[in-house]
């Protein structure tokens, strides 16, 4: 078996992974349960029952807490806190730019 050299090992920086995955995350979570709202059936802009637009909106709500958890615990798999904050950063920009022109054309 090989050894691993220093840089292909994952780095224990919790602090900076958790940080990443805590602000990046939640962001991150928040713009995916935005695309699902856009994109999702009947979409934001069709007009629909009370009651199905408050069961809509909690379901949407529901959803950031275990897409954020995911991300959260997944976050502990990059090998340092940079590529973690590198690939949630660029992730977010994608979903964010994503959404804006999802929304342009409702």
């Amino acid at each position: 078996m090989s050894r691993l050299s220093q840089a292909e090992k994952v780095q224990p920086d919790w602090l900076g992974k958790s940080l990443a995955g805590i602000i990046l995350g939640l962001a991150l979570s928040f713009g995916l349960v935005g695309l699902f709202a856009w994109l999702g059936s009947d979409g934001l802009t069709q007009t629909i029952s009370v009651e199905k637009q408050s069961w809509r909106t909690q379901f949407n709500m529901w959803m950031v807490s275990p897409i954020w958890l995911l991300i959260l615990s997944l976050v502990f798999m990059f090998k340092n806190y940079k590529q973690a904050v590198l690939w949630l950063g660029g992730a977010n920009i994608v979903v964010y730019v994503l959404l804006y022109f999802v929304r342009g054309m409702a």
